[in-house]
């Protein structure tokens, strides 16, 4: 086991097919590729880890948003990474002042 969560076993091999189909839809359906900065807005669960690896595979930086942030402090944080996507989960959708919306997680920032 890679991961244990809840009551969820995940092996390297269960994580690996993961972040392959992660940066597959990132990179077809969202367009994001090398040097894009891309904001994680996510709570701490097992998507957060095949998340990351799956924007390293697509040599993208990620900043790293604590998810338990709101108004002002979210804001600086955004401004501060200049990321131009901002990966959410669905509960979080609307917090952070995004624009557009793919897939439910995916939300522009501003212009690529």
């Amino acid at each position: 086991p890679l991961l244990l969560f809840q009551d969820q076993v995940l092996t390297f091999e269960d994580v690996e097919r993961r972040s392959n189909r992660a940066a597959w839809a990132l990179r077809r359906r969202a367009g994001l590729g090398p040097g894009r900065t891309v904001a994680v807005f996510l709570p701490n669960e097992p998507a957060y880890l095949w998340t990351w690896l799956a924007l390293a595979k697509l040599g993208c930086p990620m900043a790293c948003l604590n998810c338990n942030v709101r108004g002002r402090a979210l804001r600086h944080a955004l401004e501060a990474a200049e990321a131009t996507v901002m990966l959410a989960s669905p509960g979080e959708r609307g917090q952070c002042g995004g624009r557009g919306n793919l897939f439910g997680i995916l939300m522009g920032l501003g212009p690529p």
